[in-house]
């Protein structure tokens, strides 16, 4: 079986979190970038508990171009410390897995 990846980022500003999906999947390191509605988001930051509204991208892509994607989220990414995290996609509708797959081909 293929494998494929569901990777989170948070923004905080809608016109930049749809900058960044768009260019993601314009460099066919994703194929499909959804952008949430914004989300409240708390966390320790320096020692202080900050809450800021944020927009969650949906990144669907494959392991295979993992560090390239992770890498070009570091420089289009407006944090220090960006959240980036990949969950694997355990399974899903053939058709779309294969679509996923043609999208993101180098």
């Amino acid at each position: 079986m293929r494998k494929f990846l569901l990777v989170l980022t948070t923004l905080p500003e809608e016109k930049k979190a749809r900058e960044v999906a768009e260019k993601l999947v314009e460099e066919r390191l994703a194929a499909c970038v959804t952008v949430s509605p914004a989300a409240q988001s708390f966390y320790r930051w320096k020692g202080r508990i900050t809450k800021d509204q944020e927009h969650i991208l949906f990144i669907k892509t494959k392991p295979s171009v993992y560090g390239r994607l992770e890498a070009r989220l570091k420089e289009l990414h407006p944090y220090t410390v960006p959240e980036i995290i990949a969950l694997p996609i355990e399974r899903g509708l053939e058709k779309y897995l294969s679509w996923l797959s043609e999208e993101t081909e180098s």
